[in-house]
């Protein structure tokens, strides 16, 4: 189906279409802007998780991601009609991109803290823990692979949230006066750093890194998102410091499995990130054991 039938079928007439790039490679994705005299709206071919999360999570009104309009099912997948939001993704991230992505997320995590009644939507943590499992059998070292092994105990035991479980800088958007979470695809009610500490993760303060953040940034965002959200929940911040260090640490081992796995560990972005693991493994080593 041609997408000018689907948004005939949503009620949706005479739109000038035009399809977003993806800012990995510049290649067009299934996400198409849709300008009409009325207003601009998005359509999104749906993927894995992300159907149910809008149906579960995002159906209500919310300050944190666009709003859902209409849903079309179809023979090659379901599509979603939702808000326009203009502004920028946080791939060159500032002081004030980043206040509001952290007050997104805040509000997200603390409308859904320890929520039970959408703890199976979603990707959530059974599935979860499943691939985190899977990430620790290709590691191929010790030493990563023991601290690894930690990291699993603390996914199972800390509070859970609502976490959108792929939280990279491309997928927020900031305007002048707020940001929103977009591409639901994975997530669901998960160990309350999962998107924290993916978020942070990867950025680097490099003027030509792919995700650009100045140490000082990510040390405020550090701070921010406990003074906001985890000092009200009783969590102290010794305890949250551990956790991310460990959250941290996983993230890193990403590219180590991948690496692995697929016979790639000549690559610069293994080198890079196995460095990153060895040496997070040993701050743990020296600070939590």
């Amino acid at each position: 189906m041609q997408i000018a039938e689907i948004l005939e079928t949503m009620g949706i007439f005479g739109a000038e279409i035009s399809a977003f790039k993806n800012e990995e490679d510049g290649d067009d994705y299934a996400v198409w802007k849709l300008s009409t005299p009325e207003n601009t709206l998005v359509l999104k071919k749906a993927k894995e998780y992300e159907l149910e999360i809008y149906e579960s999570f995002l159906s209500t009104e919310n300050d944190f991601a666009p709003k859902l309009y209409k849903t079309a099912r179809t023979d090659d997948g379901d599509y979603l009609l939702m808000e326009y939001v203009p502004g920028e993704t946080l791939i060159k991230c500032t002081r004030e991109k980043l206040i509001l992505a952290l007050d997104a997320l805040i509000s997200m995590q603390k409308s859904y803290w320890k929520n039970e009644k959408f703890a199976s939507c979603g990707r959530g943590f059974e599935k979860s823990l499943e691939g985190r499992i899977n990430r620790g059998k290709y590691l191929n070292d010790a030493e990563l692979e023991r601290t690894y092994k930690d990291f699993l105990e603390i996914y199972r035991t800390l509070p859970r949230t609502l976490c959108h479980d792929d939280f990279l800088p491309f997928n927020v958007i900031a305007s002048e006066e707020k940001a929103v979470i977009i591409d639901w695809e994975v997530g669901g009610i998960l160990p309350y750093p999962v998107s924290f500490a993916r978020f942070i993760a990867h950025a680097e303060e490099k003027e030509d890194a792919f995700f650009y953040m100045t140490d000082k940034d990510k040390t405020f965002a550090v701070e921010y998102y406990y003074d906001k959200l985890l000092k009200e929940k009783d969590i102290s911040y010794e305890e949250y410091i551990k956790a991310l260090d460990y959250f941290l640490f996983y993230e890193y081992c990403e590219w180590v499995m991948l690496g692995n796995k697929y016979g790639n560990t000549d690559s610069e972005r293994f080198r890079q990130y196995f460095d990153l693991a060895k040496q997070k493994a040993k701050e743990i080593e020296e600070k939590w054991r």
